[in-house]
């Protein structure tokens, strides 16, 4: 799939790893259309890149149809939207468990459902869902961003098998820790000693590659993470006591208190 010339919808627009991913798709040539809950901070992107901007919050059902109704004809889909979703689940009410999963899991689905049919319709497309390698293996205080994240990655993969022939693609791309922007930008947070993080540029090549190439999963992060992800996601009894009194308890802790706000 070419991103030039293609109608491109573009979710959490106005996050960190947004504004990367609407600069890199607008000098490709994408007609963009970006999506964020404020208006003000969608401005500055229909400015600068001439994109068309569509206020809606994906926690609510209602604004997820009329987002898909308002870019329908949409070639690629990158969603990109996600709550932190941080915190034990046992520190969070029923209605932040409804949120974080509204938006990390369903909205990510409904979108695709509504706009994959034109794609199908026309023989070409993408999905492109942002993951996360917490996707891949979890750890404490995480329980509720890992849910939405593994459920993620199944429906995305799940998805590629349904639309295979169609000549539409499904890709999830999985980051690891991403320095610079989101987490440990908002949070100002320190990623666990020892850990190697991955920049913002290195994620948007790897949904580049993602759509471009129709590559069913890409992992952007280094290879000691990646090896880690995969062995605590098929011995996670293992990984669990790996982690526990490690370096990264106390910057999940630190993530939690700075994010207690956000869900």
């Amino acid at each position: 799939m070419r991103i030039s010339g293609a109608s491109v919808l573009l979710t959490g627009a106005t996050g960190g790893l947004g504004g990367v991913l609407a600069a890199e798709l607008a000098a490709r040539g994408a007609r963009l259309t970006v999506s964020g809950r404020r208006a003000d901070a969608l401005e500055p992107l229909v400015e600068r890149y001439g994109a068309r901007a569509v206020v809606a919050d994906l926690a609510d059902a209602a604004d997820v149809e009329r987002l898909a109704a308002e870019a329908a004809g949409t070639d690629i889909l990158i969603s990109n939207a996600a709550l932190p979703g941080s915190g034990d689940l046992l520190d969070c009410t029923p209605e932040q468990l409804d949120r974080a999963f509204a938006v990390n899991l369903r909205a990510p689905a409904v979108l695709a459902r509504l706009l994959a049919p034109s794609m199908v319709e026309s023989g070409g497309g993408h999905l492109a869902f942002i993951g996360s390698m917490a996707g891949k293996v979890t750890t404490r205080s995480m329980s509720l961003y890992s849910g939405g994240k593994f459920g993620l990655r199944g429906f995305a993969l799940g998805l590629r098998q349904d639309l295979h022939g169609t000549g539409v693609g499904v890709s999830i791309v999985q980051p690891g820790f991403v320095r610079d922007v989101g987490m440990f930008a908002v949070t100002g947070a320190k990623p666990p000693t020892g850990m190697r993080t991955v920049s913002p540029r290195q994620v948007v090549a790897g949904v580049v590659r993602a759509v471009e190439r129709d590559v069913a999963e890409v992992n952007v992060a280094p290879v000691e993470l990646r090896l880690l992800a995969a062995i605590g996601g098929q011995f996670p009894g293992f990984a669990e006591r790996l982690q526990r009194g490690g370096p990264g308890e106390r910057t999940l802790r630190e993530v939690v208190a700075a994010q207690r706000s956000r869900r």
